[in-house]
């Protein structure tokens, strides 16, 4: 069983492994860092910038050990509107369910420990696995005028926009 705690410094070691190509890190941090690959203090620094009031760093463990990480962070003022970022699974565990037991249990998280009324996210239209996921965490395409983008290995790279209302 799935469990969320607090991010510490030295889970980076392993979720930084779980990246195994540019393509795959790129659908996961998008442009937030400058080249491939990150190491373990390049993700902690990058983590520095933010209080741990303005960015809820989580890790998912179960009884082997770290298997999941991901962000929660707010975008409005009265603190209401929580997006996720950063949601990852080791590479190796891909396809056995963790990935939904990570979203609902961060969904969970922002839900009843930080009160959210919305939560959202933002996918890339290429990252099949992680849509059907999202989707299957009750999370519902919003429609947007003008989809965010991001130029990513040459590419320009659309996302979908996703949310949950508590």
């Amino acid at each position: 069983m799935l469990a969320l705690r607090h991010y510490m410094d030295s889970d980076a070691r392993e979720i930084t492994q779980w990246l195994k190509n540019e393509y795959a890190f790129r659908q996961w941090s998008a442009d937030r860092y400058e080249s491939y690959p990150i190491t373990a203090e390049d993700m902690n620094s990058y983590y520095t910038q933010y209080s741990d009031e303005d960015l809820c760093k989580l890790t998912a463990v179960d009884e082997n050990g770290i298997i999941g990480h991901l962000t929660i962070r707010f975008i409005d003022d009265e603190r209401k509107i929580a997006r996720l970022g950063f949601v990852i699974v080791d590479d190796t565990k891909r396809g056995q369910g963790y990935g939904k037991q990570l979203v609902l249990s961060a969904l969970k998280y922002a839900f009843e420990e930080l009160k959210a009324d919305k939560v959202t996210l933002g996918v890339f239209e290429n990252n099949t696995p992680a849509i059907q996921c999202y989707l299957s965490c009750g999370f519902k395409t919003v429609e947007q005028e003008i989809p965010e983008s991001y130029q990513c290995m040459g590419e320009t790279w659309n996302c979908i926009e996703m949310e949950v209302i508590g």
